[in-house]
């Protein structure tokens, strides 16, 4: 599933969506708890009429979180977004400013300016609030990388060091590439049943996701994150390169 598409879905049901060029350098912003980020939007079009960033937390719904007039400049805040997060407004550009970052504020962040029913969607970030200060010691390992071959089939591998969090968690699977907007592409529900423990004294838990029959649009990084004790960790991600099919010898993808 699309973020883009679950946007449209939720908050304009009437509305035309197509998606504007975004620039998919340092899509996954890192920061630690009380630190300070921006997140960039430019746009070109001089017809839209206004702005907003909109904010998705993994296993909720999106919420409008900012709304700019072009015309007057004028910014709207939703109330539970007003102590921390500002809005820079200029010359088609609209940034948003997170300080006193915490860990709540662990989501996926969108740029989208309109024009009466269109939409265009001109940033989109990932924000990964790092530092949480937990008791528990929760962590989500990835490989760092995966080379495969068209027409080939991969496993990606997740690993959830849950410490002393023994809760039910919930796994998300999302996609970030050149081609596209960061999109959430896989669940695992909360069910105990969805953990493979190989030793149960650890504490861990080993996901999969299995793609098969791999193509151009199947490259990118693939993102673990884990919902769980009230808090949302993400693996660093693992990059998933294709390469042209070399005759006669397959690769081994483990």
């Amino acid at each position: 599933m699309q973020l883009i598409i679950l946007l449209c879905s939720t908050f304009y049901l009437s509305a035309i969506c197509w998606t504007g060029q975004v620039k998919k350098k340092k899509n996954v912003r890192s920061a630690h708890i009380g630190e300070t980020v921006t997140l960039p939007c430019f746009y070109k079009e001089f017809y839209l009429k206004y702005v907003s960033w909109y904010i998705y937390i993994l296993g909720k719904k999106p919420k409008q979180l900012s709304y700019l007039r072009k015309y007057d400049k004028n910014v709207t805040l939703s109330d539970e977004f007003k102590n921390r997060f500002t809005l820079k407004p200029g010359n088609q550009s609209s940034h948003l400013i997170i300080s006193d970052l915490k860990q709540l504020d662990s989501a996926t962040y969108f740029c989208i300016a309109g024009y009466q029913t269109h939409l265009t969607f001109t940033a989109a970030f990932t924000v990964d609030v790092k530092g949480s200060g937990l008791t528990i010691q929760t962590s989500v390992d990835q490989s760092s990388s995966e080379n495969i071959h068209a027409g080939d089939s991969v496993t990606l591998n997740c690993t959830v060091h849950t410490g002393s969090c023994d809760e039910e968690h919930r796994v998300y699977w999302f996609k970030d590439s050149e081609d596209s907007h960061p999109g959430l592409i896989y669940t695992h529900g909360g069910r105990k049943d969805q953990c493979e423990r190989k030793n149960t004294k650890t504490h861990s838990c080993f996901y999969k996701l299995y793609t098969k029959n791999l193509n151009r649009t199947h490259a990118g990084i693939y993102y673990c994150a884990v919902v769980s004790c009230g808090h949302i960790l993400f693996g660093n991600g693992t990059k998933l390169d294709l390469t042209a099919q070399a005759k006669g010898s397959p690769p081994q993808v483990k």
